[in-house]
C-alpha cells in the first residue's frame, strides 16, 4: 500500500513521456479556471499577501493528505466490507457500501484545506470577521483546486488527448475540462464556507457540513458505476451542485450586514 500510496503523490509531480509545452499549458488552463472562479470574491491578495500562502498551503497539503491519509482509510474500509460481505454483495449493494469511502474523501481533503486556514486564523488571534474567514477559505479551495486541475489536464493529455479529438467527438472530448472548471469553483465554494464557520466560533460545524457537501460531489462517482448516470449527467450534476453552492456563498460574502461599517482595511478583525 506504501507504494501506491507514494507513487500518487509523485503523480502530481512527475508526467513521463509529456511534453514541457503541455504541461505549460495545463498549468495555464488550471491558473485560469482558479482566477475565474476566485474572482466573484475579490480576496484582497495583494494588501493581505499571506493568503497566497494559505493558497499553496492547501494545494500540498491537501494532496498529501490525499495520498497518506485518504487512501489507506478508503482501502481499510474496502477490506473491512469484503471481510464481512462478498464482492457480489457488495456491488450489489454499491450505493450504500461506497458511502463510507466517500464520507473518508470529503472528510480528509475539507480537512486538509482546513489546515492553512486555522493556521492563519490563529496568527490572527482567532480573530476573523465571518467575511474574511469566508475569503480565506476561498483562497484555500482554489489553491488545491488549481493543483488538483493541473494534474488531471495532465493526466488527459497524457493519455493522447490532441485538439483532433475535438473535431471528431465534438464537445464530448472537452468533458475533462468542463468537469475541472467547475470542480475548482466547487472547492472554492465549500472550503470558503468552512472558513465563514470558523470565523463565526463554529468550526466543527460548518466543518462536517462542508464534508458532507464534497462527500455528495464524489458519491456522483458512485452513481456513474452503477449505471444510474451518464458521464454527461455526472458532469452536469457537478456543475449544477457547484453553481448552487457558489450562489450560496457568494450571498454570504457580498450580503449586506446592518450595523455601523468598519474600514477594510482591517478586514481580519472587522
Amino acid at each position: 500500500m506504501l507504494q501506491q500510496m507514494v507513487q500518487f503523490f509523485i503523480s502530481a509531480f512527475h508526467f513521463p513521456g509529456l511534453s514541457g509545452e503541455l504541461i505549460l499549458v495545463a498549468i495555464g488552463i488550471g491558473l485560469a479556471f482558479g482566477a475565474i472562479c476566485l474572482t466573484p470574491y475579490w480576496p484582497p491578495m495583494l494588501a493581505k499577501p499571506r493568503l497566497w500562502i494559505v493558497g499553496i498551503m492547501s494545494a500540498f497539503l491537501t494532496w498529501t493528505a490525499i495520498a497518506f491519509i485518504q487512501i489507506p482509510l478508503q482501502s481499510w474500509t474496502g477490506q473491512a466490507l469484503s471481510h464481512f460481505w462478498g464482492q457480489f454483495t457488495l456491488l450489489r449493494w454499491l450505493l450504500l457500501a461506497g458511502i463510507p469511502s466517500i464520507l473518508f474523501s470529503g472528510l480528509v481533503q475539507e480537512g486538509a484545506k482546513l489546515v492553512p486556514v486555522v493556521f492563519y486564523w490563529y496568527c490572527n488571534n482567532r480573530n476573523f470577521n465571518p467575511k474574511f474567514g469566508l475569503i480565506a477559505g476561498a483562497v484555500s479551495g482554489a489553491g488545491f483546486g488549481v493543483f488538483e486541475a493541473i494534474w488531471v489536464h495532465n493526466t488527459i493529455f497524457a493519455s493522447g488527448w490532441t485538439w483532433s479529438a475535438v473535431e471528431t467527438s465534438g464537445l464530448l472530448a472537452l468533458l475533462g475540462f468542463w468537469e475541472r472548471f467547475f470542480s475548482v469553483g466547487f472547492h472554492v465554494a465549500v472550503s470558503a464556507l468552512a472558513g465563514y464557520g470558523l470565523a463565526k466560533r463554529l468550526g466543527w460545524q460548518f466543518y462536517l457540513i462542508a464534508s458532507f457537501l464534497h462527500g455528495m460531489a464524489n458519491y456522483s462517482a458512485i452513481l456513474l458505476q452503477k449505471g444510474i448516470l451518464t458521464s454527461v449527467q455526472v458532469e452536469i450534476y457537478i456543475a449544477v451542485l457547484a453553481v448552487a453552492m457558489t450562489a450560496v456563498v457568494l450571498w454570504l460574502r457580498w450580503r449586506k450586514i446592518r450595523g455601523p461599517k468598519q474600514a477594510f482595511t482591517n478586514l481580519e478583525s472587522s
